[in-house]
């Protein structure tokens, strides 16, 4: 994967300080197990040359880091292919230029337009010509894109399907790379890490100044951030004219899960020991922590990394008056755990559908048969409501094993239920649609009095 920076006019020289890489060294740097290299072929003070190679290790992306990079197991042309595993990679080696922060000297630079060059490739994408051009030309950039040619001894096909994309135009350096790492993502349309508020927060920020005036706007978000809970918080940290569809409200999904969790919470009359199965880096734990007559929070999860990002997390919230401090406990829905029996409160947020189906009787069956909590909370995906997303058959995470409707989890909730020793009640969080629903369903399994 390769990306190539030329310009040319005066003072062209400068703008390897704003890169903060000496055009006598050859910058080579390991990330994670990937090289990341750099050399410049020209540096004059009319013309640079500067070309960036990342080389990726494919069998720590499929093996290794299977728990970071979410991709196959199996080589594939997106370990080879400009994607947001480019960006994220070439990231630190180009943070001074993002950020446009210079040594002081220099910073007069980082607000020049320069006659740029860029070339990046190779690129595998669904995306036409024309549409890669309705991109990049509204930003002032002419474009050109060309196709590899394949030189094979037997019949196959007389050209490749990667193509390499160059674009030329003026631009400030910190802008014209901003742009490269918003809609290079959007060109492959895949992402290897989980989108999340932080991912929000760098689309508006690298697109500061450009993206909301783009025709293509709706188009750039609907590929980067996938989903329309994520395009609904840009909607409310941008101040765009071009509105995307209204809202009701503007508070994330992910914390109205977690503000009807802890309303379930605060109206039990038994809710001092809780246990949060999947609890993840500890967001909904550290919340949990403040809810009054809590007396043992056990946050439950099985990534190690995630346990210490919760960790982290606890002990931030720890300086603060009230807060229960949760216990990090390594563990599984699998395996049986005495330390889990009869306890007040059991919260399974969105965790089923990252499960088997097959798996998961067994795991409704030790919690309801063997732990025996008073209440069981689950929430999951409505798979009803993917017609708002406009999904089609995807599912909104790729973890995501399955996605249930109204009526299948209904039915499930049911069925693990055989022993008849739950009442359920059954609830909907997030906008309501008319047809849809909501976005998330809920299910409170209630014990019975013996």
């Amino acid at each position: 994967m390769q990306l190539t920076i030329k310009a040319s006019g005066e003072n062209a020289d400068a703008i390897s300080y704003l890169l903060a890489k000496n055009p006598n060294n050859l910058y080579e740097r390991m990330h994670n197990g990937h090289l990341v290299r750099m050399f410049y072929t020209a540096c004059t003070q009319e013309k640079l040359d500067v070309t960036f190679f990342v080389t990726p290790d494919s069998i720590e992306l499929s093996r290794n880091r299977s728990e970071i990079y979410d991709i196959t197991s199996y080589i594939n042309d997106r370990e080879f292919a400009v994607s947001s595993i480019f960006c994220t990679l070439l990231r630190t080696s180009l943070g001074t230029a993002l950020n446009g922060k210079p040594k002081e000297e220099y910073q007069k630079w980082v607000d020049h337009q320069f006659a740029f060059q860029f070339e990046f490739g190779p690129l595998a994408s669904d995306l036409s010509d024309e549409q890669i051009k309705n991109l990049f030309e509204p930003l002032g950039y002419s474009v050109s894109v060309t196709y590899g040619s394949n030189d094979y001894r037997f019949s196959m096909t007389k050209q490749s399907a990667a193509r390499s994309i160059t674009l030329e135009g003026f631009v400030t350096l910190q802008n014209g790379l901003r742009q490269l790492f918003v809609l290079i993502p959007v060109l492959d349309n895949y992402k290897h890490y989980f989108i999340d508020e932080k991912e929000v927060e760098k689309i508006t920020r690298y697109g500061e100044g450009w993206l909301d005036k783009h025709p293509e706007r709706n188009f750039i978000f609907e590929r980067g951030l996938r989903f329309k809970e994520m395009i609904r918080l840009v909607e409310n940290t941008t101040s765009s004219s071009e509105e995307l569809p209204p809202v009701s409200t503007s508070i994330r999904l992910n914390d109205q899960r977690y503000e009807k969790i802890i309303q379930v919470i605060q109206s039990l009359e038994a809710h001092q020991h809780i246990v949060d199965f999947g609890s993840g880096e500890g967001k909904l734990s550290v919340q949990l922590g403040f809810v009054e007559g809590v007396k043992e929070i056990l946050a439950v999860e099985p990534s190690q990394r995630s346990i210490l990002q919760a960790r982290h997390r606890f002990e931030k919230a720890s300086a603060e008056e009230g807060f229960l401090l949760p216990t990090s406990i390594t563990g599984s829905l699998f395996y049986y755990d005495e330390r889990f029996m009869k306890k007040d409160v059991m919260i399974l947020c969105e965790v089923i559908e990252h499960i088997d189906e097959h798996r998961l009787p067994k795991v409704m069956d030790t919690i309801l048969h063997h732990y025996q909590p008073r209440t069981l909370i689950v929430t999951t995906p409505n798979a009803d409501y993917n017609s708002v997303y406009n999904l089609g058959k995807d599912y909104r995470h790729d973890d995501h094993r399955f996605e249930w409707s109204r009526d299948e989890f209904t039915q499930w909730c049911d069925t693990q239920n055989h022993q008849n020793n739950y009442q359920l009640a059954f609830n909907g969080i997030g906008t309501k649609h008319d047809e849809y629903g909501t976005p998330t369903q809920m299910c409170i399994f209630t014990r019975k009095e013996q």
